[in-house]
């Protein structure tokens, strides 16, 4: 049994809101200060962090490192860990740079980003259709700074947060997101957030869900990587329930040290042509052509894919 303190809450509630508290320390320390760094003293600062969490190969890398193991099972132990390296380091710039964002100019920001956007007539097309467009994506690369993009060349978009704790942790997560122009519906707490992914989509907008992992329990069974996965339907049932463009996205850095990519840190984006679906009946067969993209893209720079958590059921 759990103990509870003299107010009925259990210790293990007590330990989890001082760890949440000491997470909403760091992070608001996190935008306080990196982006006061000068960049190069930043990026030596986070690869160093993220060099020695890949050596103690605590819970997060450790997960990292199997999921890569499925992703790449031709490694040997020695490629792997330099894999997980790689992967660690890859998930500490996109900290690095969310805690940059805010203070960036996000119209240079943009101009930046537009020859690095792939399959952009894909998106360009839906939107000319006025029934709005479903953008899938994965944990990979920086999918905020396509998002501050998408602000600045479509006039935003609407996505769904998951509700942490504590929840001024989560208010801080939600304030840095709508800075950079988002429209934040919460998961939980407030209005069922599919009423406002479907208010953004019949206006012809954008909405843009990161689908890689499903937390509902109630995800489309699914092959990948040659395994059965889980992955939300709510993309693919978005799309059937308005006509919107179902639109996979793949996203992945450049300039981080891989071979042959050793220039001014930059950003990748993919914009796949639109998974037909055919219907409500039509969803598992759309959320499994959606996992096909997200493998191909996956496969191509797996050291971007920031999976720290659990996504094959019979991977231990």
């Amino acid at each position: 049994m759990t103990r509870a303190d003299r107010s009925g809450r259990s210790t293990r509630d007590t330990a989890a809101d001082l760890a949440g508290r000491a997470a909403d320390l760091g992070y608001a320390a996190g935008w306080r200060v990196v982006r006061e760094l000068p960049a190069p003293v930043a990026r030596v600062a986070f690869d160093a962090g993220a060099d020695l969490a890949a050596r103690r190969r605590g819970p997060g890398v450790a997960r990292m490192r199997a999921n890569y193991a499925r992703v790449r099972p031709d490694l040997t132990d020695p490629q792997l860990d330099e894999l997980t390296r790689a992967g660690a380091r890859s998930y500490a710039r996109y900290w690095r740079e969310a805690f940059r964002l805010p203070a960036m100019d996000h119209k240079e920001l943009a101009d930046r980003v537009d020859p690095a956007v792939h399959g952009r007539e894909h998106l360009d097309a839906a939107l000319a259709r006025g029934r709005g467009a479903v953008v899938a994506l994965t944990h990979s690369g920086n999918w905020d700074v396509v998002g501050a993009w998408a602000v600045q060349r479509y006039g935003g978009f609407a996505t769904v947060a998951e509700r942490l704790r504590p929840e001024a942790l989560f208010q801080r997560f939600v304030d840095y997101r709508e800075s950079l122009g988002f429209e934040i519906l919460p998961m939980t707490g407030g209005e069922a957030p599919v009423r406002g992914l479907l208010r953004a989509l019949r206006a012809g907008r954008i909405v843009c869900l990161v689908a890689d992992r499903d937390l509902s329990r109630h995800g489309v069974g699914v092959d990948f990587f040659g395994h059965r996965a889980a992955m939300p339907p709510g993309p693919a049932s978005l799309a059937a329930a308005t006509g919107a463009a179902l639109l996979p996205l793949g996203c992945w850095f450049t300039g981080s040290g891989s071979p042959g990519d050793d220039g001014e840190e930059g950003w990748g984006f993919r914009i796949h042509p639109p998974v037909p679906v055919d219907g409500r009946d039509g969803v598992p067969a759309a959320t499994q052509a959606v996992a096909d993209a997200f493998e191909a893209e996956i496969a191509e720079h797996p050291q971007d894919w920031h999976m720290l958590q659990r996504i094959w059921p019979d991977l231990g």
